[in-house]
């Protein structure tokens, strides 16, 4: 592949993106995407909304770290925070493959942990997908240590679904703000997430609060089983691709098919609001996860890892 010398690069940085930056960032993902043959996780959907749904007062954070040559978004890197104030930053990047080796990424790279020092030097999680190995070796070098991994996964476009009898048992309610401390109780008990115990006064910044999601597209459900609350769920649809989130059952109701049950719940949902395709993501090592949702359709398409910094 031939190399473009750079004659008018600068760079561009903002808070949040707008329309403008999204297609210029996603048509470079997409290039990006084609000629590497692997997977970025930018939440560029997500974000644009989250953009457009939220109103802020003054300078915030740096979140979009773009690179140009003339007109040409050439570079990107992005920063994303998820859970609150108290989560750690997830950070995914790219370069054009006709730019490359030029410091593109080593001068993103340095913009953004200059921002992860103004934020009181706070975890953050850098990834690439397995298969990268410019993102791998790049990783290598910050001196990041080994987080997790997860598989991406898609539900096969010729599965038609089971008869499931437990999926009548448990019905949705569309979770509100008031259900915030019950939602970061049960993100403890599924995803390890120490940052909030049970019986404390968390404040309200550090809690995901479901009717803001609900404005950035992402809807937030418990589900509920005989007049109890069972487990949760959340989904969204962007461009016509849903995804599955945060999906668990509490430990005291399982063993009932319940988690089968949110699953194909959450599948139906999904699938009546217009999705094409449905993903989700699990963590490599959780077994019983990986194998109820290969029973339900879906397939193994890329593993993405994450490094502590």
């Amino acid at each position: 592949m031939r190399t473009r010398t750079m004659h008018n690069p600068w760079l561009k940085l903002r808070e949040g993106m707008n329309e403008e930056d999204y297609d210029l960032i996603n048509g470079l993902q997409e290039r990006c995407i084609r000629e590497d043959q692997t997977t970025l996780k930018l939440e560029l959907d997500y974000k644009l909304a989250a953009r457009s749904s939220t109103e802020r007062k003054g300078i915030g954070p740096i979140n979009e770290f773009m690179y140009f040559d003339g007109q040409e978004l050439i570079g990107y890197i992005g920063i994303c925070e998820f859970g609150g104030a108290g989560s750690p930053l997830e950070v995914n990047g790219m370069v054009h493959p006709e730019y490359r080796r030029q410091g593109v990424f080593g001068t993103l790279s340095k913009l953004v942990m200059d921002e992860r020092r103004s934020r009181g030097s706070k975890s953050m999680l850098l990834l690439s997908d397995r298969k990268s190995e410019a993102g791998q070796a790049f990783i290598q070098g910050t001196g990041a240590n080994y987080h997790h991994s997860e598989h991406e996964m898609y539900l096969r476009t010729d599965w038609t679904g089971v008869h499931d009898n437990s999926t009548e048992d448990v019905t949705f309610r569309i979770a509100t703000n008031a259900d915030a401390r019950e939602i970061q109780r049960q993100n403890a008990i599924y995803f390890g997430d120490d940052r909030v115990e049970e019986g404390t006064d968390e404040p309200e910044s550090r809690m995901i609060l479901p009717e803001e999601e609900a404005q950035r597209g992402m809807t937030i459900y418990l589900a509920e089983a005989d007049g109890q609350v069972i487990g949760k769920v959340h989904i969204q649809l962007s461009s016509g691709i849903g995804g599955i989130y945060g999906l668990g059952v509490l430990p005291e109701h399982r063993g009932k098919g319940y988690g089968r049950a949110v699953l194909l719940r959450a599948i139906d949902r999904l699938k009546e609001a217009g999705a094409r395709d449905i993903m989700l993501q699990v963590v490599v090592e959780n077994a019983s996860a990986l194998r109820l949702y290969q029973t339900c359709g879906f397939v193994e398409t890329s593993t993405m890892d994450y490094y502590e910094l």
